[in-house]
């Protein structure tokens, strides 16, 4: 197999060669490692490279395979882990000057089980500041491999290049408002933020904890599936986390949607996105109809007065996790986190009880839309990919933000997992993403869900340019 078919196929498919023996975790790293060296330096995916790691990683899990010790699918396939991820020996730079330049001296919970699974870490992907929408004005911003003159999406845009341009197989994202999403939407690849508390967030930094999801991006759904079972599970670093048993994602991938309802609010989707992105959307779904599922016609809870609660919480959660380091030092941030902190100091705690009561309230009439479906269906993000131009990763943070997380925070607020995938590509070449929101503890039918409508279409099958 050529080396750019190699890194660019999916995890699955290199596990399957890795477990017969026709491929080593060895050339396989190497090739991934050759190909980040080749293409890296104009998309910026990766903060750190971590080639050295990389290879002894892959050499013990040669080792390992060759005794017959396999420990799953992610055993000698290369992944990369967002910089927002403690890593013992490597320093974690949270893509800010504030970080401190020691390494730390543990894992995150989450990086440590996929080094428990065998995967081999070849770097630390790019992010915007401490994980919102801006970037530190020292450090370089990640560029879309469909597109370089576009934007990634934040916070999880190094992750989302990273995948979609074959420079890993799967990656680390981190979600509190969007943030695998709308890199997942905008890479054309798959993003699986699960259940609130499904996967560990000990060892991750946080930007709003309340809201703050970890999960995996890939190039297709039985991979996110693979990696979900790899580092979800109860943690006793982090007490938020389930304690009932993870669910067998992997295990769900070939499985049918006969009967499955999928529901579908057109007024939802229609009043926050373009025409054709929702018309694409609405054939995705159509598909799944097809393929034997039950399209119902729901109304969601209006999320308009909902929103503006957003940037009430994640900033005033925010601000007490940065506590040590602002204001402190508020010099070494970058002009948007550091205005976002001084946001934060504005609010009143009335403010803040109140955005928490608009976020229960609205998450209870959710719970209720569930009780006449099994999936929702709606965008992943309100448009596709934009010129890097509309988006000033210096500018000041602005509330007004708000209403443009329409698709995304409202199931940050609710907790529940979401599923995005590719469901087509506009006039420019640039990527549709189809969002599938699930029950809480309910990943293995998003993952089967989405896995029936991605072998009944080619979306994923199409690669970036690069």
């Amino acid at each position: 197999m050529e080396s750019e078919e190699l890194c660019t196929t999916s995890l699955t498919e290199v596990a399957a060669l890795l477990a017969r023996g026709a491929l080593s975790p060895v050339e396989l790293t190497r090739a991934v490692l050759a190909r980040i060296e080749r293409l890296d330096g104009a998309l910026h995916s990766y903060l750190t490279v971590t080639a050295e790691h990389a290879l002894a990683a892959a050499r013990a899990a040669e080792a390992e395979l060759q005794r017959g010790a396999r420990r799953g699918p992610l055993h000698g396939v290369p992944v990369g882990v967002k910089d927002l991820c403690a890593t013992r020996g490597i320093r974690t730079t949270c893509a800010s000057a504030v970080c401190p330049d020691a390494p730390p001296d543990r894992d995150a919970t989450v990086v440590r089980r996929l080094a428990a699974a065998g995967a081999v870490m070849v770097g630390k992907t790019n992010l915007t500041e401490y994980a919102l929408m801006g970037y530190h004005p020292t450090l370089p911003r990640p560029r879309n491999p469909w597109n370089p003159t576009r934007d990634t999406g934040g916070s999880s845009g190094g992750s989302g290049a990273a995948v979609a341009a074959g420079l890993c197989f799967a990656a680390i994202g981190t979600d509190t408002g969007g943030s695998i999403r709308m890199p997942s939407g905008w890479c054309g690849v798959v993003g699986l933020k699960p259940t609130y508390g499904r996967v560990s967030r000990a060892g991750v930094f946080p930007l709003g904890a309340s809201l703050d999801h970890v999960g995996p991006m890939t190039r297709r759904v039985a991979d996110a599936a693979a990696a979900l079972d790899a580092m979800a599970g109860f943690d006793p670093d982090d007490p938020t986390t389930l304690r009932g048993p993870a669910p067998e994602c992997a295990a769900a991938i070939g499985g049918d949607v006969r009967g499955v309802r999928i529901g579908w609010d057109a007024g939802f989707v229609a009043g926050g996105t373009q025409s054709d992105y929702a018309d694409t959307v609405e054939r995705a779904v159509r598909q799944l109809e097809a393929e034997g599922a039950r399209v119902v016609e729901v109304s969601l809870p209006p999320v308009e007065a909902l929103l503006p609660a957003w940037p009430v919480l994640c900033a005033a959660e925010a601000l007490v996790a940065h506590a040590p380091t602002y204001p402190a030092r508020a010099a070494d941030y970058g002009p948007t986190f550091r205005s976002f902190l001084e946001y934060a100091t504005t609010l009143s705690a009335a403010q803040y009880a109140a955005a928490h009561e608009a976020r229960m309230r609205w998450a209870g009439q959710l719970r209720g839309v569930f009780e006449q479906i099994d999936v929702l269906a709606c965008p992943s993000t309100f448009i596709t990919a934009p010129p890097l131009e509309l988006i000033d990763p210096l500018s000041p943070f602005n509330p007004a933000i708000a209403p443009f997380m329409r698709f995304v925070a409202p199931f940050n607020f609710s907790g529940s997992p979401t599923l995005s995938l590719p469901c087509g590509f506009d006039g420019e070449g640039l990527p549709y993403s189809l969002q599938l929101v699930g029950r809480h503890a309910e990943e293995a039918l998003l993952c089967r869900v989405g896995h029936v409508y991605e072998q009944a279409t080619e979306w994923h099958r199409r690669r970036p340019p690069v």
